[in-house]
C-alpha cells in the first residue's frame, strides 16, 4: 500500500481551506472579485511554475496594495500626472515653467502626480507643495533618490516594477501635463496615446507643454503629421493632445475638460457619458448631426442612471448614452471638447467645480 506524502497531504488540505475560503467570501462586498482573484491563485499553484514567476506575482500584489491604500482618500479629487525630464536642472526656463504650472493647477484644486525624482518631476513636487503631491518613485540600482519635496511624504510611493508604476500614473490621473524629455518622456508620451487611441485609458486631457517659443513639441508634432501623412494614423488621432507654450492655457485645458464633461464608462456595448449639466433638445440634435458618423447605430439620447450603475456615485448625474464605434477616439475627444463649450448656457452644479470627482 503506497503511503501519500506529508507535503502532498499539506497541499490537498490547504486547497481545500482555500476553495472553502474563496466560496464565503462570494457574499461579501466585492466578494465575485476577490473570489475571482484568489481562484487564479489557487490554479497557479496547482500548476507547474518556477519561482521567479512567483516572486514577481507576489511583488506586483504588493507594489499593488501600496498604491491602492494610499490613493483610497484622495479617490474622489482629481490629480493631474507631470512627465518630464530627470535631466533638466532648476537653472532652466522648462523647470520653473513645471514649478509654476503645478502651483497654479493645485490653486484650481487638483492634485500632482510625478515621478518622485530629479528634473520635472521634482519641479512638480516644488510647485504643488507636499500637502498636494504624490511621488511614484521606482527602485533603481543608479538612480533614483526622491527629490527633497516629496521625501518620507506618506504619498511617497515606492515601486518595483515599472509597469505598476505606470497603472498607477494612469489610473489615478484625470489629466496628464508633458514636459520636455528624452527616451521615458517619449515613452510616456507614446503609451498614453495608445491607451488614449485605442480608448483603454481617458478620456482625459492630455497637455503638451513647451517653454514660450520654444520647438521641442511642436517638432514632435511634425513627427506626428509624418505618421499621419503615411496613413500609419489618423488625422483625428492629433485630436488627442494640445500644445501649448502658455502655462495659463495649459490650466484652462486641463480645467476646461470637466466643465460639462465628467466621465464615462461602458455598460454592455452603451457608452455612457456623464455629465455636470443637461444638454438641451438643440444641443442634442446638433450632436447627432455632427457625431452620427461615430455611432454604430440608433442616436445620441439623453438618459438617467441606468441599472447597472445604481450602486455608482455618480447616479445623480444627468447622461447621454450612445453605440460608439469605440474606434474614433478622437471624433469622441471632439464631441467632448464641443461639449465643454456649452457649460456657460447650461445650468450646472456650482458647487462642484472641475477637480472633484
Amino acid at each position: 500500500m503506497a503511503l501519500s506524502h506529508p507535503e502532498n497531504n499539506l497541499q490537498s488540505s490547504l486547497t481545500k481551506e482555500l476553495i472553502e475560503l474563496t466560496e464565503q467570501l462570494s457574499t461579501r462586498k466585492h466578494g465575485k472579485w476577490i473570489q475571482r482573484a484568489l481562484s487564479v491563485l489557487l490554479r497557479i499553484a496547482g500548476e507547474e511554475v518556477d519561482r521567479l514567476d512567483w516572486k514577481i506575482l507576489a511583488t506586483s500584489l504588493e507594489d499593488l496594495e501600496n498604491g491602492f491604500q494610499i490613493f483610497y482618500q484622495y479617490r474622489h479629487i482629481r490629480k493631474i500626472t507631470i512627465f518630464g525630464s530627470a535631466r533638466i536642472s532648476p537653472e532652466t526656463r522648462e523647470y520653473q515653467l513645471a514649478v509654476e504650472f503645478a502651483r497654479r493647477i493645485t490653486e484650481l484644486g487638483f492634485m500632482v502626480l510625478t515621478g518622485g525624482g530629479g528634473g520635472i518631476m521634482q519641479a512638480g513636487n516644488q510647485g504643488a507643495g507636499r500637502e498636494q503631491s504624490f511621488g511614484l518613485n521606482i527602485n533603481l540600482p543608479f538612480e533614483q533618490e526622491a527629490n527633497p519635496y516629496i521625501v518620507n511624504d506618506p504619498k511617497l510611493i515606492n515601486f518595483k516594477y515599472f509597469f505598476t508604476r505606470k497603472l498607477f500614473f494612469l489610473r489615478e490621473s484625470d489629466a496628464i501635463a508633458l514636459f520636455p524629455g528624452g527616451f521615458g518622456t517619449q515613452d510616456e508620451a507614446f503609451e498614453t496615446l495608445t491607451l488614449c487611441q485605442t480608448g483603454k485609458y481617458g478620456p482625459v486631457p492630455l497637455v503638451l507643454v513647451d517653454e514660450p517659443g520654444g520647438n521641442y513639441w511642436s517638432l514632435w508634432h511634425k513627427y506626428i503629421c509624418n505618421l499621419v501623412d503615411r496613413g500609419l494614423v489618423s488625422l483625428q488621432d492629433t485630436s488627442l493632445y494640445t500644445i501649448t507654450d502658455s502655462i495659463d492655457e495649459a490650466c484652462q485645458i486641463v480645467c476646461n475638460f470637466y466643465r460639462m464633461y465628467h466621465s464615462s464608462r461602458y455598460v454592455n456595448n452603451l457608452f455612457v457619458m456623464r455629465l455636470n449639466g443637461e444638454l438641451t433638445e438643440q444641443h442634442l440634435e446638433q450632436l447627432n448631426q455632427e457625431f452620427a458618423d461615430i455611432l454604430v447605430k440608433g442616436r445620441i439620447e439623453k438618459s438617467d442612471a441606468l441599472p447597472e450603475e445604481q450602486k455608482d456615485e455618480t447616479t445623480n448625474l444627468p447622461r447621454i448614452v450612445f453605440y460608439f464605434n469605440q474606434k474614433d477616439l478622437g471624433r469622441l475627444y471632439q464631441m467632448i471638447n464641443k461639449i465643454n463649450r456649452w457649460y456657460q448656457e447650461i445650468e450646472t452644479n456650482p458647487n462642484q467645480g472641475p477637480e472633484w470627482k
